[in-house]
């Protein structure tokens, strides 16, 4: 059986004023660290399109790779990417933050985007960086979208050259997550990342490139205040999916956990606001090499365990690096 951390587990403890999940999810994002000097690597794509790799500039001293996976509408410039490149050069780790299309601050050149299965644009990063480093061995941790597009990579991927990997705050089932976020507070986030893609959308619409089957799709788009009617009309038609909920099916990783073929950290939050319990594995299912935590506390991709509310202290990234170079 697996390495099951229980609710009571000792090795994360938020403090006293850290123990709301909206506090957890927010305060990250509003005290995330400097950015650290990054190279910018840019990647052809066989349709056409491209995506941006930024690697952090410790090559020389560097024992091993860890390849960051955003999440939705995420960057290097995020705040777990921030903290986990900082992490990584303090362990003289190269770091490289893989960028899902249209996130690296400029527009991709195609109507397709990104989503929560998408492993094509995730093998291409993985092959060039082999190709680049053959001599270091190659770590990832995902985040949130970015987490379950890791573990799908991984299912799909056996012979994968990643040797260790750790997927934290994960949608493993979408179609939940996506319900969960019509619910309460949840709703703000929502909104949130909402704005931030329809944005997206509205800026390709100004592309001559663009196809006009995407004007089409985007007829309705102020009307989409639900992840549902966007992944309806938007995400599943332009990446090849029948509908939302065939989109949410195929992409969805909770039942393919047990076939990871590497050793995995999973780390879940039991207060996680884009969330709820159907993202939790079956423990009796995964091997032993599978490692899940599963805390009272932590919101999403938050984990803040110590310091004060103007200089928070993290759990995520200890745990993590120390995990990946075990």
């Amino acid at each position: 059986m697996s390495k099951f951390i229980p609710n009571s587990s000792r090795q994360f403890t938020p403090p006293w004023w850290a123990k709301n999940k909206h506090l957890q999810t927010i305060l990250p994002v509003l005290t995330k660290p400097k950015s650290a000097q990054l190279i910018r690597q840019r990647l052809g794509l066989a349709d056409g399109d491209f995506i941006d790799l930024d690697i952090s500039q410790n090559q020389a001293q560097a024992k091993a790779i860890v390849l960051i996976v955003h999440g939705l509408e995420g960057s290097a410039q995020s705040h777990y990417a921030r903290r986990m490149i900082h992490q990584c050069i303090q362990h003289n780790v190269l770091a490289i933050v893989h960028h899902h299309r249209g996130c690296s601050g400029e527009s991709n050149r195609l109507a397709r985007a990104y989503h929560s299965g998408e492993i094509e644009d995730l093998t291409n990063s993985v092959n060039f960086i082999r190709q680049q480093y053959p001599d270091l061995p190659l770590l990832a941790v995902g985040y949130s979208l970015g987490g379950n597009m890791l573990s799908k990579y991984l299912v799909h991927t056996p012979q994968t050259p990643i040797k260790r990997a750790a997927m934290i705050s994960a949608p493993f089932q979408l179609s939940c997550s996506a319900k969960r976020l019509e619910q309460g507070f949840s709703k703000v986030y929502q909104k949130y990342l909402l704005k931030q893609l329809k944005q997206k959308i509205r800026v390709k619409l100004t592309q001559e490139t663009i196809a006009p089957d995407l004007v089409k799709l985007a007829q309705d788009l102020e009307k989409f205040n639900r992840f549902y009617d966007f992944d309806e009309h938007i995400t599943a038609p332009l990446h090849g999916f029948k509908n939302a909920q065939d989109y949410y099916q195929q992409s969805s990783t909770v039942q393919q956990l047990d076939q990871l073929p590497i050793p995995s950290l999973i780390l879940h939050a039991e207060d996680d606001p884009f969330m709820d319990e159907s993202v939790i594995p079956n423990q009796d299912s995964l091997p032993d090499f599978i490692h899940y935590e599963l805390h009272s506390h932590g919101g999403h991709v938050g984990f803040i365990n110590g310091g004060t509310p103007w200089r928070p202290q993290y759990y995520l990234e200890q745990r993590v690096i120390d995990f990946l170079l075990e």
